[in-house]
């Protein structure tokens, strides 16, 4: 490791996905020395994207930025300019196409009606069928909200894959609600902003660490001593029972596996997002990338989603907030408050899924808190 002498940096931030490039970014803005290092050999974290002909291809699945915050819509905007991208993904059951999210055209599909009434009266018909008063796990909680059709074609066989259990035995908690819709509208976000970077995403991950002095390919657990002591503070943005030696044990995830396709086809599938519901296929999505940013490339670039159990070797991407593992978060959370020289954020600090708008805040919402601590001492 070819590092920076004793105590030259006010921030040494481990990580270099949003949370930690944002807080860099701010800091630095605030006249403080930052470094950010990364086990991986390149930046911006899981919104990474690879070129392939032309073809922004988002290497760890599909980003698409989306927000009701203008505060932060306006603040990504000022780092690299965004382009309108609406998400509407469709499902395909046994060869059939539903578009997502439910609404009137997936009820048309499901039961040709084609009014509200008519659909609100199908919904109540079928919920009347399988409602259970005190659901006990994630199958009979779906069952009580949408029943039966929309519940097999097209949640059961893709929830089962994505957390590799029989929906019987996973907590109802993983859908507390179910969006239904009752307009024609395939606009899976409700945020008023949504988009994809012009230049993409290493665009913006760039401009946010422009300046800064950046070291890939270091693992901060294997040399944490030499490397903290090359700042006032660390910022940690890894996985939290990792940072204290699985002390209680090990968090649970779930993870993925992407697999990238060049084809010579102009279009694969006509959309960037189709979800496979059926579970007899092993994937749960394709995502074709040329189609988040115009798709005028002469070739295409698709990619498969697998879903797999977390190790050791592959990233935590979902954390599975069960009874277990939130006593179990708990317990590093009462280590972190006790922690004065650190800073913890991001998804695997904190244990939480977080779209790209909540990071970023929470980020913004750090960086000013130390700012104004920096102020006042």
């Amino acid at each position: 490791m070819n590092a920076p002498s004793s105590k030259n940096y006010d921030y040494l931030i481990v990580g270099s996905g949003l949370f930690g490039s944002v807080f860099a970014h701010e800091m630095q803005k605030g006249g403080f020395r930052c470094l950010v290092i990364d086990k991986r050999p390149h930046i911006g974290g899981n919104i990474h994207c690879q070129e392939i002909d032309g073809i922004k291809v988002h290497s760890y699945g599909a980003h698409i930025f989306h927000t009701d915050n203008l505060n932060i819509w306006n603040y990504v905007n000022s780092i690299t300019p965004f382009r309108n991208f609406t998400n509407s993904p469709i499902a395909l059951f046994e060869d059939k196409v539903f578009n997502l999210p439910f609404n009137m055209n997936t009820f048309n599909q499901l039961w040709n009606v084609k009014t509200p009434s008519e659909a609100r009266a199908k919904i109540a018909q079928q919920i009347a069928l399988t409602y259970f008063k005190a659901p006990k796990n994630l199958e009979e909680q779906a069952l009580s909200l949408v029943g039966p059709d929309i519940y097999h074609t097209l949640i059961k066989g893709y929830t089962e894959k994505q957390w590799g259990k029989d929906a019987r035995e996973l907590p109802k908690s993983i859908i507390k609600r179910i969006p239904i819709r009752y307009t024609y509208d395939n606009n899976y976000f409700n945020d008023c902003y949504q988009g994809i970077p012009v230049e993409g995403y290493n665009d913006l991950a760039d401009k946010l660490l422009k300046g800064i002095d950046v070291l890939l390919n270091i693992d901060y657990l294997k040399a944490k001593a030499e490397l903290d002591a090359l700042a006032e503070k660390t910022v940690y943005t890894g996985p939290i029972d990792e940072f204290y030696g699985l002390t209680y044990g090990k968090l649970d995830y779930r993870s993925l596996r992407f697999e990238h396709e060049r084809l010579s086809n102009t279009d694969f599938q006509g959309n960037a997002v189709v979800n496979y519901t059926d579970k007899n296929v092993p994937f749960t999505r394709i995502i074709e990338h040329k189609h988040f940013e115009g798709g005028l490339q002469k070739d295409t670039v698709i990619t498969k989603e697998f879903p797999v159990a977390h190790s050791l070797n592959n990233e935590p991407y979902y954390p599975i907030n069960d009874r277990k593992n939130k006593a179990l978060y708990d317990q590093y959370k009462q280590l972190m408050k006790t922690e004065s020289r650190y800073i913890f954020g991001g998804r695997l600090a904190e244990y939480q899924y977080y779209d790209m708008h909540q990071v970023i805040a929470a980020a913004l919402k750090k960086a000013d808190t130390e700012l104004n601590h920096r102020r006042f001492t």
